[in-house]
């Protein structure tokens, strides 16, 4: 059996249903109820609380673990879920990280991110790391705003970073669970070119076939709605990169044509796959 943290966001669901239509069997694990795919065992859990883990846990070999932001907040301790693992028979970890680790190694989170890659390397599990860049569905912001106004309203229009599909990120996740040559493998995952937000509001009008302007907002008009619904530590952290990203951030990375065989798929993929949130 597989377990599936985060199972219901962006990564979880495509995964949850790759991994469902090979015929194993799947515990897909969320805070609160959710619909599954057929033939998926739904577990609601706080992973805050690793205990609560156990039941969904028993019986599984692989683990897909993949932490929500307030795993990262002062006294958490996600390294307790990787031991509660391994005491639960747990042969394999596939961890979702992030490519800061390696950009922007001294924030905060990144340092906590970086201790957790090494728990994992330093147990007795298989494991694999993951650590993508932006990811498409953040364009998932300007939905409402599309909607309502036929605008992207977005700071640094012409900056842009290798951003890749969650989707992209949900099939090597599965590999990573399925095959054994990725046992031991660090990925840095991004999409297949540069692209600015300008850019990508123009693949956005072109998958719902009317025009949408773009609205460069100033990086104070930025922060002051990303703070809406993020600290504002994390919002200068995030604006810091989409304004000025480093070589390392701009690299376009090979490793999921490495995983997958196939380039990862562009914005303009996502965007006409997705159009149906911005009608």
């Amino acid at each position: 059996m597989i377990v599936v943290t985060g199972a219901t966001g962006n990564i979880g669901r495509p995964l949850t249903r790759a991994l469902a239509e090979t015929g194993r069997q799947v515990t897909a694990v969320s805070r609160h109820t959710a619909a599954v795919p057929n033939g998926v065992r739904h577990v609601a859990a706080d992973l805050a609380d690793p205990a609560v883990l156990k039941p969904a846990l028993a019986g599984a070999k692989a683990l897909f673990l993949l932490l929500s932001g307030d795993l990262h907040a002062t006294g958490a301790n996600p390294a307790d879920i990787i031991r509660v693992a391994e005491a639960g028979g747990v042969r394999r970890v596939v961890l979702l990280s992030t490519l800061g680790v390696v950009t922007r190694p001294f924030g905060r989170t990144r340092i906590a991110m970086r201790a957790l890659e090494d728990t994992l390397r330093e147990s007795g599990l298989e494991w694999a790391i993951l650590r993508p860049g932006g990811f498409a569905s953040n364009a998932l912001w300007w939905a409402e705003s599309v909607r309502t106004q036929q605008v992207v309203a977005a700071p640094f229009g012409d900056v842009g970073v290798p951003i890749i599909d969650p989707a992209d990120i949900a099939a090597v996740a599965a590999a990573c669970l399925l095959e054994d040559r990725h046992t031991g493998g660090v990925y840095e995952l991004t999409g297949p070119e540069v692209i600015t937000p300008r850019q990508q509001a123009e693949a956005i009008a072109a998958a719902l076939g009317t025009p949408v302007r773009f609205h460069e907002l100033t990086r104070d008009e930025a922060k002051s709605a990303m703070t809406r619904s993020m600290p504002a530590e994390l919002a200068d952290d995030t604006l810091d990169i989409l304004g000025s990203p480093n070589p390392a951030e701009l690299r376009v990375s090979p490793d999921v044509q490495q995983v997958l065989g196939r380039a990862p798929r562009p914005f303009a993929d996502w965007a006409a796959r997705n159009v149906a949130a911005f009608r």
